[in-house]
């Protein structure tokens, strides 16, 4: 079977990263029927925008798509294109696996959990006002008369809706999730205690749907107890599903408990369609010096072979990655011992040893 896919190379490092994961993906023997488009701030002077249609149509049309790095600029109005991905495709979970690999430096070992986030709603949802304005006072003044807690009149408001359809959606799709990978348990992570109205209707949806799935163990865990029960003992953790604020801020502590974003894989997935994606920037400061660690782009592909359903290609291919790192001879810069360890190699170069186990394993069986 062929599968069609967007190839989206980003910009920055993106397409290096992305070349050397097309030719990884390619080796494991899955056939692939590559939809080359373009996004971010290189397409920008042509299309006159960092997402043109062609690009969303595509995806639209394959339902899958490969996404190199893309810069977002601070502070210029550009919008950010992983953003208007999510909202355009209706990419409603992030999920991000964080797990533990031999040669890759952290301080703790035996880490193997999945951050499952929802991203439509909670704080991110985009509906505020700023301070000073009269929309900010209009909403002040309703929310006063309603309350005796009152709001300064110089506030600025954010507005936190949570609902019963998109927190069982997400949640629903992280026990179901826990299922196919044979996970043992899925933590609720909330601020319950305090936000009775939002945290506390998720909390209130995952018991619900927890009944559903019998024989995966339901956790309920408060985020700031979460935080530190991931620096005392990461190892007991499993499935996590966060509403949207506390998935991003958490799903970048766990990546930093494995050994940082180089190494933690993420995809965007709605009902309709899917985003594969590495979680780091763009790193534009390297671009073209055949330099940064592609590790996090490669799994990403392993997730998507999952997706397509190609299950023992996605376990060799995860097999052959831990391989090259535990070795350690061939890896990028830094994934060496010390940084300028002259021995460090590529991103194609990196890429390469990666095939070649995938070939030795090929051999072997």
């Amino acid at each position: 079977m062929t599968h069609s896919v967007t190839l989206i190379p980003g910009d920055g490092t993106g397409p290096e990263l992305t070349e050397a994961t097309r030719r990884v993906l390619e080796a494991t023997g899955v056939r692939f029927a590559w939809d080359l488009h373009h996004a971010g701030v290189d397409v920008m002077r042509e299309a006159g925008t960092p997402l043109p249609e062609e690009t969303l149509a595509s995806v639209r049309r394959t339902g899958v798509a490969l996404k190199g790095p893309i810069t977002t600029p601070i502070g210029t109005g550009f919008r950010s294109v992983n953003v208007a991905l999510r909202h355009e495709l209706g990419l409603y979970a992030c999920i991000r696996p964080c797990k533990s690999y031999a040669g890759v430096r952290s301080r703790y070992d035996n880490v193997d959990l999945v951050v499952v986030r929802e991203n439509t709603e909670d704080l991110y949802a985009g509906i505020e006002y700023a301070s000073g304005t009269p929309e900010a006072a209009r909403v002040i003044e309703l929310l006063n008369g309603l309350q005796p807690r009152q709001i300064a009149p110089s506030s600025g408001i954010s507005v936190k809706p949570i609902s019963p359809e998109a927190s069982e959606r997400i949640i629903r799709h992280a026990f179901e999730y826990a299922r196919r990978h044979g996970r043992r348990r899925v933590s609720c992570i909330t601020k319950a205690n305090i936000m009775k109205f939002t945290d506390g209707l998720f909390l209130s949806v995952f018991r619900e749907v927890a009944r559903d799935f019998p024989e995966i163990e339901p956790w309920e865990t408060l985020v700031d107890a979460l935080c530190m029960g991931l620096v005392q003992r990461p190892e007991e953790f499993d499935v996590l599903v966060l509403p949207n604020l506390y998935g991003d801020i958490i799903s970048d502590l766990t990546a930093g408990l494995v050994g940082g974003l180089g190494v933690a894989p993420g995809a965007n997935i709605g009902t309709h369609a899917a985003v594969f994606e590495a979680t780091h920037g763009s790193a534009p400061k390297y671009k073209g010096q055949n330099k940064v660690n592609p590790t996090a782009m490669i799994l990403s592909g392993k997730l998507m072979l999952e997706h397509l359903g190609e299950d023992d290609a996605a376990r060799r291919l995860e097999a052959a990655v831990a391989a090259v790192i535990a070795e350690g001879d061939r890896v990028t810069y830094d994934m060496k011992p010390s940084r300028d360890d002259p021995s460090a190699v590529g991103t194609a170069e990196y890429a390469d040893a990666i095939i070649e186990a995938l070939a030795g394993e090929g051999a072997s069986r």
